[in-house]
């Protein structure tokens, strides 16, 4: 039996207990285990890979990533059905999916989300429909998806645009504060844990599934004294590998928290190799927990709240701005008493960014 399908594949025990009553609980998306099972049956159908000179399903050629987050926005549907007394666990995408429900599913996603979210998740529940039952006729939904698309409205980016060089100045400084005022060792460990994922977010804005997965030795790799960013193409939405070396002027930085302040964190686990480190339960940070972080430290630090998202839209607009010779104000800035290695760092990232 296909791994996917085994794991989806619920006793009738417990689809009992998992499946809530309606209306009960907070939305979330419905796992697929306790998907109806001819959908859950579906879904694996079109997630199967290609083997050789046999076609994969449908939705094969998606990377992982983007196959979860398909699933997890029908999940999230069926869970508003479940909720809302609509579910017939009997029945299939194609009489599930229906415009009375899908309106109904809208009025909720507008009264708790922005209009650009609730067109995503539209756009999204189409897709899974279409992918679970590929013989159906869903071109109603589409007209939907495209009303939608006419009238939603993006959050500006505005206020909350910070560049790159203020970012890895922020990192960095919050690694000095850690190692010159901290009174314990786990204090400085956490102070330097969280001045260097600002920092290297700043450098790499990769995507942050993939970077609070980074792991030494796996991901994060030292090669000569230099390090490594190293993606799979499985985890990247373009299935190509991501490589990209660290400059070396935050290398001692790095060699810093991975040779002391992370085992600190770890709580003398040797054999933990995850990068970021939760000083509570000294695990891995998970991708909720670390973008929480990022965004409670950015608004701490620099009075804007940085969603990790934000960081790749700083470094596209630090790399299109145009290089003006420093104003006399920033010139005399740079002479201000800040230690001189943090000065020769700063400089060497205004040059590693405007390359």
């Amino acid at each position: 039996m296909d791994k996917r399908l085994q794991q989806a594949t619920p006793t009738t025990d417990n689809r009992r207990r998992g499946r809530r009553s309606p209306t009960s609980g907070k939305p979330r998306a419905m796992p697929l285990a306790e998907w109806p099972a001819s959908d859950r049956l579906g879904w694996v159908e079109a997630c199967r890979p290609a083997q050789r000179l046999k076609r994969g399903g449908a939705a094969s050629h998606l990377a992982t990533v983007s196959q979860d987050d398909i699933a997890n926005r029908y999940g999230l549907y069926l869970d508003y059905l479940n909720r809302n007394g609509r579910l017939d666990p009997t029945k299939n995408a194609m009489a599930l999916i229906t415009p009375d429900n899908v309106k109904a599913f809208i009025g909720e996603l507008q009264a708790r989300v922005r209009s650009v979210t609730v067109w995503n998740s539209v756009y999204k529940l189409r897709r899974a429909a279409q992918l679970i039952a590929p013989d159906a006729g869903f071109g109603w939904l589409t007209e939907i998806e495209k009303d939608l698309a006419l009238i939603m409205v993006p959050r500006s980016k505005a206020d909350r645009l910070v560049l790159t060089e203020r970012l890895f100045e922020a990192g960095l400084t919050l690694i000095r504060e850690a190692e010159m005022f901290s009174k314990t060792a786990l204090a400085r460990a956490v102070g330097v844990r969280n001045g260097l994922l600002i920092a290297l977010l700043a450098l790499h804005p990769i995507r942050i599934k993939n970077f609070a997965a980074l792991a030494i030795a796996d991901t994060f790799i030292n090669i000569n004294g230099r390090w490594w960013l190293h993606i799979a193409s499985e985890d990247t939405k373009s299935r190509r590998v991501d490589e990209r070396q660290i400059p070396e002027f935050i290398t001692d930085a790095v060699n810093s928290y991975v040779k002391t302040h992370r085992a600190v964190l770890c709580h003398g686990d040797a054999e933990n190799l995850a990068l970021w480190v939760s000083s509570t339960t000294g695990r891995q940070l998970t991708t909720k927990n670390l973008g929480t972080l990022i965004s409670k430290l950015t608004r701490e630090t620099m009075g804007v709240d940085v969603a990790p998202h934000l960081f790749r839209t700083a470094g596209a607009s630090t790399r299109r701005r145009p290089w003006r010779q420093p104003s006399a104000s920033r010139q005399r800035a740079s002479q201000s008493p800040r230690p001189a290695g943090d000065r020769r760092t700063l400089q060497s990232c205004d040059q590693y960014l405007r390359r």
